[in-house]
């Protein structure tokens, strides 16, 4: 058998291809670049902590890369993490099994800065994030290891590894040392 050509495609190219990652914004589905392995690892035990600490109480459900139809004009966008509240999604309600987009907006959404993002991309994200009904937004620099924790597009705290992160009336007592995070320290997820 020959190998493949590039005018050919592979298995795994046409499984990547199915796979791809999009949002639709305005109307058109716009492919955007996954995360890192980094930003991915960052992002996973972030979802993995958050989940812990919701379960406790059951007060939501933590997400890593879902689609949100955030309805128009914002449409549908894709955070690295997102976290929603049994408020907005009961909790004994599982969420759908469906590549669509998930109905619901968000308390929280996450974006973890890769390489590949640029600043108007991340300043239209929290425009469409605020717009749609979303409480709270953290933007992660994982190097030099900054937070930037949106209240709203204009309330904006920065903080450092040496900073706690806090989920405020989104996650209420959720506390996480960014520095641990950051570094994958976090031994005990249930109490932060």
């Amino acid at each position: 058998m020959a190998p493949a050509t590039a005018t050919e495609p592979t298995a795994l190219s046409v499984l990547a291809s199915d796979q791809s990652l999009y949002e639709v914004i305005d109307g058109r589905r716009v492919e955007i670049a996954p995360m890192g392995v980094h930003e991915s690892w960052i992002a996973s035990l972030l979802m993995h902590i958050m989940q812990k600490y919701a379960d406790s109480s059951q007060l939501g459900r933590a997400v890593v890369e879902a689609l949100f139809d955030l309805g128009l004009p914002a449409g549908q966008r894709r955070p690295d993490v997102a976290y929603v509240s049994s408020e907005r999604w009961p909790y004994n309600r599982p969420p759908p099994r469906t590549q669509a987009a998930w109905q619901v907006v968000p308390n929280l959404a996450i974006e973890l800065v890769s390489p590949s993002n640029t600043a108007d991309e991340i300043v239209a994200k929290l425009h469409d994030y605020f717009l749609a009904g979303v409480q709270l937004v953290w933007v992660i620099y994982p190097d030099p290891g900054e937070v930037y924790v949106y209240e709203s597009p204009q309330k904006v705290s920065i903080l450092t590894r040496a900073d706690v992160l806090e989920g405020g009336q989104v996650l209420p007592g959720f506390r996480l040392q960014l520095s641990d995070l950051l570094e994958g320290q976090i031994t005990d997820p249930t109490s932060p």
